[in-house]
């Protein structure tokens, strides 16, 4: 074996314990499910290590990862759609996100469940590769071209639906708020 191939799965494994609730965060915000989430994140890292030696140098494991499961999202998606279930959201799905409930008035509590359901709602309007492509930006901090080696996009496509799911977000935003901007 190559040094760079040992160096690729040495890195996978030292980033894994930082890289794998990402993944996990993204899984369950195109999946809305976090049991299956779950799931999906574990077969990521399964391929991604199986699959990892082969990389060639200078590959950036981060996106590579991230590409690995989008695919993996996409089948279950698709097996969903071939055995007619459909998994409905956990009731507090976004519970997790806020810092300290307690710490909170319960009008605040009721404010932030409120925003995150209108920022489901747009993100819901998006299609799946818009979506993903916009998780990747706002919610794990991917470089544009980063994105679009995730994506398997040009730098300049990766940009553009960015922009379009940006605005998808500001007009569903615009439209809670009474059309104020």
């Amino acid at each position: 074996m190559a040094p760079t191939e040992i160096s690729h799965q040495e890195s996978l494994l030292r980033d894994y314990a930082e890289l794998a609730p990402r993944v996990q965060r993204f899984l369950r915000d195109l999946l809305g499910c976090a049991v299956t989430a779950a799931d999906a994140t574990q077969e990521t890292f399964v391929r991604a290590f199986r699959k990892v030696d082969g990389l060639p140098p200078g590959t950036r494991l981060s996106p590579w990862v991230f590409g690995i499961a989008r695919n993996v999202s996409l089948e279950i998606r698709k097996a969903r759609g071939r055995q007619g279930r459909v998994l409905t959201p956990e009731t507090p799905e976004h519970a997790e996100r806020i810092a300290d409930p307690a710490a909170r008035s319960p009008e605040t509590q009721l404010l932030d469940r409120e925003s995150l359901e209108v920022i489901d709602r747009a993100l819901d309007r998006l299609p799946e590769e818009r979506r993903a492509a916009l998780l990747l930006r706002l919610d794990h901090g991917l470089a544009y071209d980063e994105i679009a080696q995730t994506m398997g996009w040009t730098l300049a496509k990766a940009k553009v639906e960015i922009f379009r799911a940006r605005e998808v977000l500001r007009a569903t935003l615009a439209e809670y708020r009474g059309g104020a901007s």
